[in-house]
C-alpha cells in the first residue's frame, strides 16, 4: 500500500541530508543555495521490525520482507508560496500528494550555510510554513464555494465549507474541530488537515541535551509530536557498514539510529498497523490501516483472498516466538479461529483461509 511522508521546510534547513539518510542513498542534492531541491525525491524505505527478525528466524524462512513507506523531499518553502514566491505552487501541489508531514525546523548554528532568513528561528519558520498550508487552504475553499454557485455542492458541503473557511480565518487548528472529520474535508485534500511531525535538525553537540532552539519549539507546541535528529549524522551512518555504523555510534554515544525513530514516527503518525504472514518460503510484515477487517487484510496479500474469504487463523507475535511455531500455539490455546468481522490488531500473525 502506497502510504507517503512529505518532508517539508524553509530552504537549507537539511531536507535533502534527512532524505539521504533515510533512503541510504545520494539521490537529493544537498547544497548551501535556496531551491536546491526543485522536483521532489522520492525514496521507499523499510519499516525497521524485530518482530518479523524473530519470526523468519523461527520459520527459517527462506526471505524476509519488511514493509515499507514512502519519503518525498519536497522543495524548499518561503513566505509568500501560496501567492506563488519561490517555489511556492509547486510545493503546495506536491504535499497534497503525501499523506503526513514532517516538518523539518532549523535548530544548529554555523556560518558554513545560510539561512534563507538570515537568521536561526525554528519556531518562526514552523509559523511560516503553518500560515502558508492554511492561505493555500483558505484559496482552496474560496474555489470550492464558488462551485456551490453552479449547485456542483449539496448544502451540507456547503455548511461545511463555510465553517471551515470561518475557523481558518481565525487561524484554528482545523483538525481539532469535530465537522473536521466528515469524510468530504478529507476528499477536498485540505493541507492543515494532514498529520503531522516536526523534526528538530540539531548538530552533533547538542543532540543528547538540546539547545535553546530545540527547548522554544518544545515549549511553544507541547500538544505537537516533536522528535530530535541530527541529519548530518544520520546521513554519514546510512553510508557505513554494520561494524563501522556500530562502532561511529559507540563513539559518539549514540544508542539507536535517528531515523529508524522517525521511520517508525512516520508509520504511526499514518495511523498504520502491521501483521505478519509467517513460513518456509517467506516472512512478511504487511500495512493496513488501523481497525482494518480480516477479509480486506487477506487483500492487501492478493484481492481474490478478500473476494474468497473464510477465515483468519490468527496468533499473537509474542505466543508465536515464545512457542516457536503457530502448531505449537494451536496445541497451547494460542491460535483463534476469526470470522470476516475480526478487526486485525498490531502484531498478529495470520493464516488465511480462503476457497479456492
Amino acid at each position: 500500500m502506497g502510504f507517503k511522508c512529505g518532508i517539508v521546510g524553509l530552504p537549507n534547513v537539511g531536507k535533502s541530508t534527512l532524505f539521504n539518510a533515510l533512503t541510504a542513498t545520494k539521490n537529493a542534492e544537498a547544497a548551501n543555495f535556496p531551491f536546491c531541491t526543485i522536483d521532489p525525491n522520492i525514496g521507499i524505505v523499510e519499516v525497521p521490525d524485530t518482530r518479523l527478525d524473530k519470526l523468519a528466524e523461527l520459520s527459517n524462512s527462506k526471505k524476509k520482507i519488511y514493509t515499507t513507506i514512502t519519503f518525498v523531499d519536497i522543495a524548499g518553502l518561503v513566505k509568500g508560496a501560496s501567492k506563488g514566491e519561490g517555489l511556492g505552487n509547486k510545493f503546495l501541489s506536491h504535499i497534497r500528494e503525501v499523506d503526513a508531514i514532517i516538518h523539518l525546523v532549523r535548530c544548529f548554528e554555523t556560518e558554513n550555510i545560510q539561512h534563507v532568513n538570515n537568521k536561526v528561528n525554528p519556531v518562526e519558520d514552523f509559523e511560516t510554513i503553518k500560515t502558508e498550508i492554511l492561505l493555500s487552504d483558505i484559496e482552496s475553499i474560496q474555489k470550492k464555494l464558488e462551485k456551490s454557485k453552479k449547485k456542483l455542492l449539496s448544502q451540507k458541503e456547503i455548511i461545511i465549507l463555510e465553517k471551515s473557511l470561518e475557523e481558518l480565518n481565525k487561524g484554528t487548528n482545523l483538525s481539532l474541530m469535530e465537522f473536521s472529520r466528515d469524510p468530504f474535508l478529507n476528499r477536498i485534500g485540505l493541507l492543515s488537515l494532514k498529520p503531522k511531525i516536526i523534526v528538530c535538525n540539531v548538530d552533533e553537540s547538542t543532540l543528547k541535551v538540546g539547545n535553546k532552539h530545540t527547548r522554544n519549539i518544545f515549549e511553544t507546541y507541547k500538544d505537537e509530536k516533536i522528535i530530535t535528529i541530527c541529519a548530518d549524522i544520520e546521513d554519514q551512518l546510512s553510508s557505513l557498514e554494520a561494524d563501522e555504523k556500530s562502532k561511529f555510534m559507540k563513539e559518539i554515544g549514540l544508542e539507536k539510529m535517528g531515523i529508524n525513530k522517525l521511520i517508525k514516527e512516520g508509520y504511526d503518525l499514518l495511523g498504520l498497523e502491521t501483521f505478519f504472514t509467517s513460513g518456509k518460503e517467506e516472512s512478511r510484515a504487511w500495512t493496513v490501516k488501523k481497525n482494518t477487517l480480516a477479509p480486506v487484510a487477506a487483500g492487501v496479500i492478493h484481492t481474490d483472498f478478500e473476494k474468497n474469504f473464510i477465515r483468519a487463523e490468527a496468533v499473537d507475535t509474542n505466543d508465536f516466538i515464545k512457542f516457536g511455531s503457530a502448531e505449537k500455539c494451536k496445541e497451547n490455546g494460542k491460535l483463534r479461529i476469526e470470522g470476516k468481522d475480526y478487526i486485525v490488531k498490531d502484531g498478529d500473525v495470520l493464516f488465511f483461509r480462503v476457497n479456492p
